[in-house]
C-alpha cells in the first residue's frame, strides 16, 4: 500500500514536464505559432549543419514555467530559421519567448549574422535569394529593379498555415506591396 500517493502524483506530473518535446516539423497543427529569422548571409552547408544540431538541442530542452514546449523547425535556402511551437500542448510564455531570442542572438554572435533585424528584405531573384535593407528595397522598387511580382519572403506569418501558404509571396500579395 502506498502511503504517499500525493508524492508519486507529483513525481510523475514532474516528469511529465521534463519529457523532451522536439517534434517533427509536418507533424505541427497549422495554427501552431511561428517565428521567422533570416540571415543577412547564406550559411553554409557546414554551418546549417551546425545550427540544425544547435536549435534541436535548444528545442529539446525549452520549456515554459517548467513544462517542455511541443515544437520543432526548420531552415530554408540556408538562409531562414523557423521555429514552431505548438501552444495547444503549452504556450509559449514571455520567458520561453525571451530565451528563444537569447538562443538566436547567440548564433548571431557565433557566425557573425543578423537574424534579428526586421528592417531588411528577402526575396528571389531567379534562383538567387538577395537581402537588402527596407530602404535599398524601396529603391530598387521605385527603380523597377524589383516589381509586384518579384518573390518575397513574408516574415511577418504567425502560424505554420500562414507559413506554408503565405511566406513565399509575389510583393504584391505581402506587406511589401506599399513600395509599388
Amino acid at each position: 500500500m502506498n502511503i504517499f500517493p500525493m508524492v508519486s502524483t507529483i513525481v510523475r506530473i514532474v516528469s511529465i514536464k521534463k519529457i523532451k518535446m522536439f517534434v517533427e516539423f509536418p507533424t505541427l497543427p497549422l495554427h501552431s505559432r511561428v517565428w521567422i529569422y533570416q540571415s543577412n548571409r547564406k550559411f553554409s552547408d557546414e554551418e546549417i549543419a551546425e545550427i540544425e544540431a544547435l536549435t534541436k538541442e535548444f528545442i529539446e530542452n525549452w520549456a515554459a514555467h517548467g513544462t517542455s514546449l511541443a515544437a520543432s523547425f526548420v531552415t530554408k535556402y540556408n538562409r531562414f530559421i523557423i521555429i514552431a511551437v505548438n501552444q495547444d500542448v503549452q504556450q509559449a510564455t514571455g520567458c520561453s519567448i525571451d530565451a528563444s531570442v537569447q538562443f538566436i542572438q547567440n548564433l548571431e554572435a557565433k557566425y557573425q549574422v543578423d537574424l534579428l533585424d526586421k528592417m531588411n528584405v528577402t526575396f528571389k531573384v531567379g534562383e538567387h535569394i538577395a537581402h537588402k535593407t527596407l530602404i535599398d528595397f524601396k529603391k530598387m522598387a521605385k527603380e523597377k529593379a524589383v516589381t509586384a511580382n518579384t518573390i518575397v519572403f513574408n516574415n511577418l506569418v504567425n502560424t505554420v498555415e500562414e507559413w506554408q501558404d503565405f511566406w513565399e509571396v509575389p510583393a504584391s500579395e505581402s506587406w511589401h506591396n506599399r513600395f509599388f
